[in-house]
């Protein structure tokens, strides 16, 4: 079980390192559409119309990977933190009830995204978006939506590897998981 929980706590915190990346490319990038809308429309009283909708797109990659990394630095929203110093049986139980929610909630939500109503993928949410392109500019729209599944299976993984290293004990901890993900459910 700790080859196991080292293993995906290594795969959690690489995933983790290019989310991470791709976010701050994704920050970058939004903050200069924003910059170049400010300049063109108060410098030259011409700006672009595709720069606010590109702003836009990028802050959906931000928002939703910084999600993803939120979750596994432990800076999620809980309605109850459990002190470390609790009997392990009771972390475990609150462990397990945060992953049940996790999935409840966001289940569902990577399911539609593959299929639509009727389990058909022609009318799942990244189908639509296939062919659905940008309004002020020639891209398709699935470049925007396809973060709503990479966000979610990344949630899943930092989970499990959340699980698995609660499940191994102490031992399966890696120097990288002890900066970025707490002890506790």
């Amino acid at each position: 079980m700790t080859f196991i929980a080292t293993f995906l706590d290594r795969l959690s915190a690489g995933v983790d390192r290019v989310l991470r990346l791709i976010a701050l490319v994704g920050l970058v990038l939004m903050v200069a559409f924003i910059a170049l809308q400010v300049v063109a429309r108060y410098g030259f009283a011409a700006p672009p119309a595709w720069t606010e909708e590109a702003a836009r797109y990028a802050m959906v990659w931000v928002g939703l990977l910084g999600a993803s990394i939120s979750f596994r630095a432990g800076f999620d929203p809980r309605l109850v933190r459990l002190p470390a110093t609790l009997p392990r049986p009771v972390l475990a139980v609150g462990a397990l009830l945060r992953g049940a929610a996790v999935v409840a909630f966001l289940g569902p939500i990577l399911f539609y995204c593959f299929y639509g109503p009727g389990l058909n993928p022609a009318r799942s949410f990244l189908a639509r978006n296939l062919y659905t392109t940008a309004e002020t500019f020639d891209m398709p729209t699935i470049f925007v939506a396809v973060t709503v599944p990479i966000f979610i299976i990344a949630i899943f993984l930092h989970g499990l590897a959340h699980c698995a290293r609660g499940l191994a004990g102490p031992v399966a901890k890696t120097t990288e998981s002890n900066s970025h993900a707490p002890d506790h459910a």
